[in-house]
């Protein structure tokens, strides 16, 4: 008997034994591309310098000569990547050294006893220093969350200096381009008679004019608006010709409208589907996709609603992620392989990001998730850079897909079955696999497991490592359930699994 591995594209791990049976249940590094999973692509060192502190935020843009530029926002510098070295522009003043770990969100009740007025929300830095950037032609616009914009002009012997009346204290910064311009937006800042911190004010300079945010100088475009529904603003995207911004309760759809008194007009699109973190939510055209505080993925869409998006894999995330570190969150899309990906700090690895959550959008994988154990503080696609940026704790960056190992060094990778029931009345014998894979590169382990009953706890499991262009292997393992694991770890490695076909036969009643 002949029987093929045929399952879906897509993770199903948060299903029971029997539930899930025909279909992959859980992985590593292994993506879905057009139905059937394949190893992610390798990393290789952009330089051999380590950024100073932990980097929160990765912002490539080419200046107007198209030299490629990337900026990096640690929690205790601004750095600058051009032409292979690295160059400080952290402000020489305005800016302070942040925190590295959170230690709960800003609100009622948080922050150390005593700090802030009675019955008033603290606005002391509670959380990991994260960064906005934006590109202001070709110059660089980057603010530290809870301080000011700074700019920096393009040149490699200048530090990045504070912009010219820009709020004091800004949550997060965005650029939004507009016809024949473009506007600076502080979300969640200072307001601009009195001064003082609203969580929920919005504000934008003039447009073509960054350094204008008076609202009644002559001529000024610049506006404030004060966003309904309490909480506080998290973070901003654009999308599109519009301007998304999330408080830690809803959504908010910014559009232009053009009115003198009233540039913009911010509409309530969701509710109970707020941020976690400043960096957890990444546009793709003209959708956007995001992690709540409640650990539930969202997407919306223009002219839709804020929807839930099914993620049978989400039990893991939810419950391991770290408490109190929400705002390390990392959402990025990679455009290659059309899906967005989710790093977060797994408590069972510490405080840090250490693991992904993948989602395909496309094709015959749309809806496809995928997961991985890599370390990952900050991480963007690529365009202009040629390939996708991410940094580690320690200061590495990388560039993504990129060639078939770890900088030269072996990665791991696996993806494993549920259980699937051959026969419910009778045991089964597998004798061996047949192995369907393309673009094998370096061994490939497979290993087979069989039990009796769903809740067995005494399996037999037996594995082959197969060499590349391998015509067969021996196994021999008998059961009534059979979990089949592929995995790898080499360098180089990597491989596509397509339809393996194992070799069974009936070997009695039980």
């Amino acid at each position: 008997m002949r029987i093929p591995l045929e399952f879906p594209p897509g993770l199903n791990g948060d299903d029971t034994t029997l539930a899930g049976s025909g279909r992959w249940a859980d992985g590593s590094n292994v993506r879905f591309r057009l139905g059937r999973p394949e190893v992610i692509g390798g990393w290789e060192r952009l330089m051999t310098d380590s950024l100073t502190g932990v980097c929160r935020g990765v912002f490539p843009w080419t200046d107007n000569a198209g030299v490629l530029d990337i900026a990096f926002g640690t929690h205790s510098k601004l750095q600058l990547w051009r032409g292979g070295a690295l160059f400080d522009i952290t402000p020489a003043a305005g800016f302070s050294t942040g925190a590295i770990d959170g230690a709960g969100s800003a609100g009622f009740g948080t922050g150390a006893y005593g700090v802030g007025g009675f019955g008033l929300p603290a606005v002391s830095d509670y959380f990991p220093l994260t960064w906005s950037f934006g590109a202001w032609g070709q110059q660089l616009l980057a603010s530290p969350r809870n301080q000011t914009i700074f700019a920096w002009t393009n040149d490699t012997a200048q530090k990045a200096q504070a912009l010219a009346n820009a709020p004091a204290n800004v949550t997060q910064m965005l650029v939004a381009p507009q016809g024949g311009g473009y506007q600076v937006f502080a979300l969640g800042c200072n307001e601009e008679v009195s001064g003082a911190f609203n969580p929920l004010c919005v504000r934008h300079s003039s447009i073509r004019n960054n350094n204008q945010w008076s609202t009644s100088a002559s001529g000024s475009t610049a506006r404030e608006y004060i966003l309904t529904g309490g909480g506080r603003i998290v973070g901003g995207r654009m999308c599109g010709p519009c301007l998304l911004v999330w408080t830690s309760d809803a959504l908010f759809l910014g559009t232009f409208v053009g009115a003198l008194n009233q540039p913009w007009r911010f509409d309530r699109v969701g509710r109970n589907c707020g941020l976690i973190g400043p960096n957890a939510a990444v546009v793709v055209g003209q959708a956007a996709f995001w992690v709540s505080p409640d650990r539930q993925f969202y997407r919306y869409a223009l002219g839709g609603q804020a929807e839930p998006i099914a993620c049978p894999i989400r039990r893991d995330f939810a419950e391991e992620l770290a408490a109190s570190q929400g705002d390390k969150v990392m959402a990025s899309s990679n455009a290659e392989f059309s899906e967005v990906r989710f790093d977060y700090p797994d408590r069972r690895d510490g405080y840090e990001n250490s693991r992904y959550l993948g989602l395909a959008l496309s094709g015959p994988d749309a809806g496809a998730w995928h997961r991985g154990v890599m370390a990952r503080t900050a991480f963007v696609d690529s365009g202009p850079s040629a390939y996708p940026i991410g940094a580690t704790y320690e200061g590495a960056v990388y560039l993504h897909e990129k060639g078939r190992s770890a900088d030269g060094g072996g990665f791991g990778w696996f993806i494993e079955s549920a259980d699937s029931v051959l026969d419910p009345d009778r045991t089964m014998l597998v004798r061996g696999v047949w192995p369907d894979f393309k673009d094998q590169i370096g061994p490939v382990t497979v290993a087979l497991s069989g039990r009796l009953y769903p809740q067995d706890t005494g399996a037999t499991t037996r594995s082959v490592t197969l060499a590349p262009g391998e015509a067969k292997g021996d196994v021999l393992v008998s059961g009534r359930l059979f979990r089949t694991r592929f995995s790898g770890q080499s360098a180089p490695t990597g491989c596509r699994i397509g339809a393996p076909i194992f070799d069974a036969a009936p070997a009695g009643r039980l």
